[in-house]
């Protein structure tokens, strides 16, 4: 089981087919990367994704980040979630790259409840270089 945080809470994550990118048919509208996937592999069907999630198979691995910035670039507007044990305080990282949220381990929202994930909820406040200019 996992759990999906985003700024309004925790919610328990419901059953959904996602395929994974090498696997992905003309019908279907959610995805999964891997950290290693060229977000631009799905440049012509990013109009009919509902969900795409990117694997952070470690909290230090960052590629993830670079994708999630990558495939708002190219446009995409749905719902998009890091996938695996990323932490509360990578949080507002995650929403300022443009992540809608996080689909966690169970064992990560018990070890971190809502609460240390709230503190980073208003992740625009945690925005150092906006503390600078003002």
């Amino acid at each position: 089981m996992s759990v999906i945080v985003t700024d309004t809470g925790f919610a328990a994550a419901p059953a959904r087919e996602i395929r994974a990118l090498a696997d992905l048919g003309p019908e279907d509208t959610a995805v999964d990367l891997a950290q290693t996937d060229d977000p631009e592999a799905l440049q012509g069907v990013l109009g009919k994704l509902a969900l795409i999630r990117v694997a952070f198979p470690a909290f230090s691995d960052g590629r993830a980040f670079t994708i999630a910035r990558r495939l708002r670039m190219l446009g995409y507007a749905g719902q998009l979630l890091a996938l695996g044990p990323v932490i509360a305080d990578q949080y507002a990282m995650l929403r300022r790259v443009g992540f809608d949220g996080a689909e966690i381990p169970d064992e990560i929202a018990a070890r971190q409840p809502w609460e240390q994930w709230k503190a980073r909820a208003d992740w625009r406040v945690h925005d150092y270089q906006a503390r600078l200019r003002a």
